[in-house]
């Protein structure tokens, strides 16, 4: 009989008050989650951990989302990783998605909406 395991997401964002949400939602909706608070520290984590999805904000310091995404492509473990991109500005939309990633959230967002885009993005 095969187990049935629940998909990891990683949330990368250096508000701890959205990590916090985040993980509250995704763990009700069933999912697995790991954090970290910069691009950096995201980078490590979705290395060593292999998430099935990485939720990847974009203004951050140390390391900010879109250099983290780049970094992510063209790593030989993570380049085949769904990644979503969160912002409160439309204009770092159309350079995530052409950097790689599968989906664009504008924040504030919705629960529903962040939940219907992490289940798209892992069944895609």
């Amino acid at each position: 009989m095969e187990s049935f395991r629940s998909p990891t997401v990683l949330i990368v964002d250096d508000d701890r008050d959205v990590r916090l949400g985040t993980r509250l939602r995704l763990q009700a909706a069933g999912y697995r989650t790991l954090e970290a608070e910069n691009g950096l520290l995201g980078i490590a984590a979705a290395i060593e951990h292999s998430p099935d999805l990485v939720l990847l904000d974009v203004r951050m310091p140390t390391m900010d989302g879109l250099t983290a995404l780049k970094l992510l492509r063209n790593n030989e473990i993570t380049k085949n990783t769904p990644i979503i991109m969160l912002s409160a500005s439309h204009v770092d939309q159309t350079e995530a998605l052409d950097s790689g990633a599968r989906f664009f959230l504008a924040k504030p967002y919705h629960g529903p909406q962040m939940l219907a885009a992490v289940e798209a993005a892992i069944v895609a």
